[in-house]
């Protein structure tokens, strides 16, 4: 039994007809009759009551006649719930993003991307990259906002920013005047990092430790205005993002550019590419790539 054969006795039992449920549906007589039949054989009762060209619905042929109704019914629901995903006009999205990126990208994406799907929900989940790429690898989350590069070859992206790390010091530091800075220069200083659940923190200590030195973290916080002002206080240097700089109050700290090494700070849109992606999924990526590329 499948859909088909319901809605062929659902016909006959409208038109109590064959000749005529044969008609509106565009099939055969001998094909809809076949199916009638193969359905009370299948059920062990008779659906109708056959006499001349006639048919009339036997006391089971009701019972089946309601039923096979909801089925239908629930069938055509579900048809168009699937059409509506399949057009985006429905659907949930879970996205994870760093509280340093959120505000700064993503504000103007979710507006127009709600003005173009407005029956799209959106679930968003403010945490560290690396914990943001742990839920996306899980499942947690559909979709997410990672610093690059990832360290699961089962994440799929695409890149949206490449920028480096610039240096913050109170306008008293030493080097507050300098156009450019190497990193072995903060050897002696005190450091505010972001939280251990941040890309950030472990890159800039590897960074570090790369020229020779263990930086001496006084302050770790998921907040990078919280940074700037330990910074503006004078209590420690910061490295933070060209895209945080532009944000920073320019007449509390100095913003010099790190040269030696250059730290790279590249943020990309992850996935999981070995799972399913909804449709509201596929068309966030579509869409994200296309504003974020302008």
């Amino acid at each position: 039994m499948d859909i088909r054969h319901l809605q062929y006795f659902l016909e006959v039992a409208r038109q109590q007809s064959f000749t005529k449920a044969a008609e509106v549906l565009f099939i055969t007589q001998p094909t809809i009759s076949k199916t009638v039949k193969s359905l009370e054989e299948e059920l062990g009762v008779t659906l109708l009551d056959r006499y001349g060209k006639k048919v009339a619905l036997t006391d089971a042929g009701h019972v089946f006649f309601r039923q096979a109704l909801e089925i239908e019914k629930s069938f055509r629901s579900l048809s168009s719930e699937l059409d509506d995903l399949m057009n985006l006009k429905k659907g949930h999205l879970r996205i994870g993003l760093p509280p340093m990126v959120g505000s700064s990208f993503f504000p103007m994406i979710i507006g127009e991307f709600h003005k173009a799907y407005p029956q799209v929900t959106i679930q968003l989940f403010e945490d560290g990259a690396k914990k943001v790429e742990a839920d996306v690898i899980s499942g947690a989350l559909d979709i997410g906002v990672a610093v690059l590069p990832t360290v699961d070859e089962l994440v799929d992206h695409f890149v949206f920013v490449k920028e480096k790390l610039n240096l913050l010091v109170h306008p008293s530091h030493p080097l507050a005047g300098k156009e450019s800075v190497a990193l072995r220069e903060l050897e002696h200083d005190a450091f505010v990092l972001f939280r251990e659940d941040f890309a950030l923190h472990d890159r800039i200590i590897a960074a570090c430790q790369h020229v020779g030195f263990q930086p001496r973290v006084v302050y770790e916080s998921s907040q990078w205005d919280l940074l700037s002002a330990m910074v503006a206080a004078n209590l420690g240097v910061a490295l933070l993002p060209e895209t945080i700089c532009r944000e920073v109050d320019h007449m509390r700290v100095r913003i010099i550019p790190v040269m030696e090494p250059v730290i790279p700070w590249q943020l990309g849109m992850i996935w999981r590419k070995d799972r399913y992606l909804s449709f509201a999924t596929r068309e966030w990526i579509s869409f994200t790539q296309s504003m974020l590329s302008e």
